[in-house]
């Protein structure tokens, strides 16, 4: 399987149309993978709080349907990060209408898969204060057959998510962020946590660039099960192309079989 990440960098200067615009022509470029990558909240702003109200679209707005048309374009499965999701009629648990929500599109530019950030970044201002928190796991079919769970950004500090995930069949992770500079090291290392820890494959698209006075940290990766870089991009715009081995994944569970020795993965009774 060929992944393409696209760490996207941006600034503050464009319009969500100009990056829109901008983002399907990376994408374009991208013809002959299987599977492309973006970004966490990319259209809106990751750390452009004040924004988000503003430029709030549904599922089927302007963005999600100019990602349909260039995932079928292109014939690939396009992940295209994240939106700030504002649902027509809809609110949540506590009266919000906004939602950081994860877009899947097939080959044949179908919205296959759609996962609502679970765990909100802020500590009680930001996401928490401004959206709704997800609920349910997200899980797709990869080009090679692999089973693929969606996370987010901050999701990825939550250990127990990613084995909820192994439990659902998960060997691989897909992570969209929008990761800030001044946390990297927290970022490299936990995208290797959890890929050791669960024998998957990693596969983490972080932004670039310099927003909301925030500077984003870069190093997208994408990790083996063994904890092994088989790519890690750098700090600016970049695009990483990985050709992912067959049988990584099953191979390494096969080899050392430590997620058969799992002792606590079910609820003890009383």
């Amino acid at each position: 399987m060929r992944v393409a990440l696209i760490q996207l960098s941006y600034d503050d200067s464009e319009s969500v149309e100009e990056r829109t615009s901008r983002v399907v022509g990376l994408v374009r470029e991208q013809a002959g993978h299987d599977l492309v990558v973006l970004p966490e909240l990319w259209p809106m702003g990751g750390f452009d709080y004040r924004a988000w109200s503003e430029k709030a679209q549904t599922t089927n707005g302007a963005v999600a349907q100019a990602l349909s048309q260039v995932a079928a374009e292109i014939g690939a499965v396009l992940h295209g990060g994240s939106i700030v999701e504002r649902p027509s009629g809809e609110t949540g648990p506590e009266g919000k209408d906004l939602w950081n929500t994860s877009l899947v599109f097939d080959a044949q530019g179908e919205l296959v898969t759609t996962y609502r950030k679970i765990h909100r970044f802020g500590f009680a201002g930001g996401e928490p204060k401004l959206m709704e928190a997800g609920a349910d796991l997200a899980l797709i079919d990869l080009p090679d057959g692999s089973r693929a769970a969606l996370s987010t950004c901050y999701d990825l500090r939550f250990p127990e998510l990613y084995r909820a995930q192994i439990d659902q069949g998960a060997t691989a992770f897909v992570i969209p962020a929008a990761w800030p500079m001044a946390r990297v090291e927290h970022w490299r290392l936990l995208l290797r946590a959890r890929a050791i820890e669960d024998q998957a494959l990693v596969i983490a698209c972080n932004t670039a660039g310099t927003h909301a006075r925030t500077e984003m940290g870069g190093h997208s990766a994408v990790i083996g099960p063994g904890g092994e870089n088989l790519a890690e991009a750098g700090e600016g715009q970049e695009v990483l192309s990985v050709d992912i081995p067959d049988r990584l994944v099953a191979d390494a569970r096969e080899t050392f079989p430590v997620l058969a020795d799992r002792r606590l993965n079910q609820r003890s009774s009383r």
